[in-house]
């Protein structure tokens, strides 16, 4: 009775651990993580199909799949006026085109890398179909890359189009067609700024490169653009293609040659520039204090507004004036105390601003500047009174020093400068009260130095010398030294420092070759933002008193000499200024001296950013398959399962 009573409760046990196992469900293991992206099983039209005179295009893949922005990724060749219907259903693509279709065109729907499978978002790059309305297709390519001229970025989701040259165009240089016709055969970039024109018609063509915020197909002023002055002649030659076949993701089986039709050019760079006709226009005054007031533009400008009071007699000499680089802030100083009195005063501006055609035309404005006096309590009011006659019965009256700030640090830079801000604009400076002075022998010993008037802040007084390697100093401004318009004088200032020692620094002179024109460089850090400028002078520039550390570096052609990197004009056939990277990471130490030479030219500009400081990169996908989690593989992926994809003009 025992033993059946216990062969009972281990049958009961082990049903109940069953039906546990049962209830508490697990994920399953299931099989290898999904790493392809989709692949086409078949399509109406067929690819390169002729005579196809349909408005839907559908397209079957093998698996669920997706499109990711289709407006921004999809292109359809020849330009369609009306935006395309396109939907993802399942394992189906459709797209319906608005248009009425050409006779004997060759059409093209660019997918780029839109469509992505639905689980793991697998991109399927490169993706095309190309079908004919008449009895012929078109097979010529034409490939490249578009770059931010100013930074080497590569430019992604931009629109990339040929326009053909026909008799009655411009043959050689540069029209404005661009901006009256509509591109024909397009492609769009992607995220390595890649574009591949497909289904191009023998001929001659100019190429663009264009941010098409309007969707018309046309360039508008305000828009992002690149053109290209030379003539495109699209050509093809046979070439042996290595093509690669893998065993699994990571495991390379074989390298298959094969003769296959290679298009030309593939190497175009276009270099993307917007043309800044910002139009300018006042876009705030502010009167914050009774003896200035300040104005705001939109948008810099190359000249100065012309401001004319019309609250008091403009003829007097009523103002100085503080102003930024570009003339898009002015900060106006009243030189007359009866000025300031004056609450509510009117302006006359005249400044350049755009008309309707992007013309710089004059343009007067009137302004209204309202200084509302701070309120003060009673209370207040009272106390200030007392405090007023007690000082004047001490026959101490509290002086009301102007306020000077200076950039001196314990340590000074050997190519740093030091500057001082007055916090009101000087009306005289007395040199003689100005000192430095250097430890020598145990001596302090005065020194050469420059003490001048910043340019443009005007309240800005930057004192220069060359400092000695270690050496200890004493910089002194007496009190009463600068008196402002106002009247005020300084307080003493005075202020102790060493230059830092030679020995801390790097040194480095850059050798340029391939250099056609003016030029400076710039010292990049880690962020793509310069750090130390300097020009080229004789194929050579100087960089001394480097901070140690890991730098880039980019050189600008600067064909006016400003200064600056200057956009291109369409309408004046002007590209944008050169701009070229150094291809790698700059590592220099203290107390080294370094000779870098640089050929700009050794490196087509789409391969000369380094990756590291590069904005714009590819994702790179994890493989979750591979047992060591440090291995990767990139997104790209097959064309579209063909055996021969370019045959299929995918």
């Amino acid at each position: 009775m025992s033993n059946a009573m216990l062969i009972r409760g281990i049958v009961a046990t082990m049903l109940a651990a069953v039906l546990y196992s049962c209830a508490n469900m697990a994920r399953p293991g299931g099989g290898p993580y999904d790493m392809d992206p989709p692949v086409y099983v078949k399509s109406t039209p067929l690819p390169n199909e002729l005579n196809f005179k349909k408005n839907k295009i559908e397209i079957l893949f093998d698996e669920v799949v997706q499109i990711e922005k289709p407006t921004e990724k999809i292109v359809v060749s020849p330009a369609q006026k009306e935006q395309p219907k396109i939907q993802a259903n399942g394992k189906k693509i459709t797209v319906e085109l608005l248009d009425s279709l050409l006779p004997n065109t060759t059409y093209t729907l660019d997918f780029t890398d839109a469509v992505v499978d639905n689980n793991e978002r697998n991109v399927l790059n490169n993706f095309s179909l190309s079908f004919s309305t008449g009895s012929a297709i078109d097979t010529m390519q034409v490939s490249g890359y578009v770059l931010n001229a100013e930074d080497l970025e590569p430019i992604t989701g931009m629109l990339v189009g040929l326009q053909r040259i026909t008799p009655d165009s411009v043959i050689v240089g540069v029209d404005s067609s661009f901006m009256k016709r509509p591109l024909e055969r397009l492609s769009v970039t992607d995220a390595r700024g890649r574009f591949n024109i497909k289904n191009v018609a023998p001929g001659s063509y100019r190429i663009y490169a264009l941010k098409d915020i309007d969707r018309n197909y046309r360039f508008s002023r305000t828009e992002d653009m690149a053109f290209d002055e030379s003539v495109i002649t699209p050509y093809m030659e046979m070439k042996w293609h290595a093509d690669s076949l893998w065993l699994d993701s990571l495991t390379l089986d074989t390298v298959v040659m094969e003769f296959l039709p290679h298009y030309y050019p593939d190497d175009i760079v276009l270099r993307s520039f917007n043309e800044k006709l910002e139009s300018q226009y006042l876009e705030r005054s502010a009167r914050m204090d009774e003896n200035k007031f300040s104005l705001y533009f939109a948008a810099p400008a190359d000249s100065m507004p012309v401001v004319r009071p019309l609250s008091f007699d403009d003829t007097l000499d009523w103002a100085i004036v503080e102003k930024s680089a570009r003339y898009d802030t002015l900060t106006y100083w009243f030189k007359d105390t009866t000025i300031m009195k004056i609450d509510t005063m009117q302006f006359e501006l005249t400044y350049l601003r755009l008309d309707t055609n992007y013309r710089q035309t004059p343009f007067v404005d009137t302004v209204r500047m309202i200084y509302r006096r701070p309120k003060v309590s009673e209370k207040k009011e009272e106390k200030r009174r007392r405090k007023k006659e007690e000082d004047e019965e001490e026959e101490k009256p509290a002086i009301q020093f102007m306020k000077v700030k200076s950039s001196v640090a314990q340590s000074i830079n050997l190519y740093s400068p030091i500057v001082f801000e007055f916090d009101q604009p000087l009306d005289t400076i007395d040199m003689s009260k100005v000192s430095l002075v250097v430890m020598e022998d145990s001596v302090w010993t005065p020194t050469e130095f420059t003490f001048e008037q910043d340019s443009l802040y005007i309240r800005n007084y930057i004192l220069k010398a060359k400092w000695r390697s270690g050496a200890s100093y004493k910089v002194r401004i007496d009190s009463a030294a600068a008196v402002s318009i106002y009247g005020k004088h300084n307080d003493k200032l005075e202020s102790s420092f060493k230059g830092r020692a030679v020995e801390e620094y790097a040194n480095m002179i850059v050798d340029v070759s391939g250099l056609d024109g003016p030029a400076y460089i710039e010292l990049l850090n880690g962020s793509d933002a310069p750090v130390r400028k300097a020009i080229v002078r004789n194929s050579s520039a100087k960089l001394f008193y480097l901070e140690p550390g890991n730098y880039y570096m980019r050189l600008v052609v600067d064909r006016n000499e400003n200064g600056r990197f200057d956009p291109g004009n369409y309408l004046e056939k002007r590209q944008p200024e050169e701009v070229y990277y150094f291809p790698g990471e700059l590592s220099l130490r203290a107390n080294w001296d370094v000779t870098q030479p640089w050929d700009l030219k050794e490196l087509p500009l789409y391969r000369q950013k380094p990756k590291a400081i590069t904005k714009n990169k590819p994702v790179e996908k994890v493989n979750k398959n591979a047992n060591n989690n440090n291995q990767n593989v990139t997104g790209s992926s097959s064309m579209g399962g063909f055996p021969n994809a370019s045959s299929f003009g995918f």
